[in-house]
């Protein structure tokens, strides 16, 4: 696996006192979890949504690439949390802190803890793209279908 370093900048003292820095949980894992950094509890009501800091700001090393923020699966299947934005996009050239949109779509209020884990940040390449106008696109089985054409789970 390549390695690519990124600059970060620790933008709370929380992070140095008891709140973790950005992590892989596992050797396989692909995104790094990201801590709540707050001082109390932060409650999303159920329906509604919140703004979940981060306490940390990142430099990436150019236009090339891109870091997205996305959702824990386990936070989304056991309690209905996940992110308003779906994916968050951090650009190369946004130094703020990094915060996390969460949202509720649980029936009961839901806690964050200071420290909890709250979503996962994973780093992409990027390609700037120039438009080719053309009068006809290159021919497929699969055509226009879309919005579920292949059908569930496999089967057609």
């Amino acid at each position: 696996m390549a390695e690519q370093k990124v600059k970060i900048k620790v933008v709370s003292p929380l992070i140095k006192d008891r709140i973790p820095m950005p992590s892989y949980a596992t050797p396989g894992s692909a995104g790094m979890d990201l801590h709540a950094c707050c001082e109390e509890p932060i409650i999303i009501p159920a329906g509604g949504r919140g703004r979940v800091p981060t306490g940390i700001a990142i430099e990436l090393p150019g236009p090339e690439m891109v870091a997205l923020v996305f959702p824990r699966s386990g936070l989304a299947s056991k309690h209905g949390i996940s992110l308003s934005n779906a994916v968050g996009v951090i650009d190369s050239d946004y130094r703020g802190e990094v915060i996390c949109l969460v949202k509720n779509d649980g029936p009961t209020d839901f806690i964050v803890n200071p420290g909890d884990r709250v979503a996962q940040i994973a780093f992409f390449p990027i390609f700037k793209v120039v438009w080719e106008e053309t009068e006809t696109l290159g021919e497929t089985v699969r055509g226009a279908g879309g919005f579920g054409s292949t059908g569930i789970a496999g089967k057609r």
